[in-house]
């Protein structure tokens, strides 16, 4: 059994290329399109297998309400966040110090109007 407290997450999009295009733009690594039916599906990249997630066309509506994934942006929280505005989305919290253990978190909003958190643990 997995000891992460995560192990997929999905993001749902309207607009699937439009979503695609903005998160590849601001972590600045492109996601792999999977087809399953229907549904669309563009993975976020990840070095451990078991933990990762995806946007999610054709199920879902997108929110800013709930619950929030917090990708990961160990080391380059402050690139990502330059360029999320660059690529339409919105930053709603800057940068921000959570503890020395934790690291800095800021929270967006995308193109599909989802609010989703960006994580850098400490260094």
């Amino acid at each position: 059994m997995s000891k992460n407290g995560l192990n997929w997450f999905e993001i749902p999009v309207k607009d699937f290329d439009r979503a695609m295009k903005f998160y590849s733009e601001i972590l600045g690594s492109e996601l792999t399109l999977w087809e399953m039916g229907s549904m669309k599906l563009g993975i976020f990249p990840s070095d451990r297998e078991g933990v990762s997630g995806a946007i999610l066309y054709g199920e879902g509506e997108p929110s800013d309400k709930g619950t929030i994934v917090y990708l990961n942006c160990d080391g380059i929280l402050d690139e990502v966040i330059s360029r999320v505005e660059k690529a339409g989305g919105k930053v709603i919290q800057p940068k921000t110090q959570v503890t020395d253990d934790i690291g800095y978190i800021a929270i967006i909003t995308d193109t599909e109007g989802n609010k989703v958190g960006l994580h850098s643990p400490p260094r």
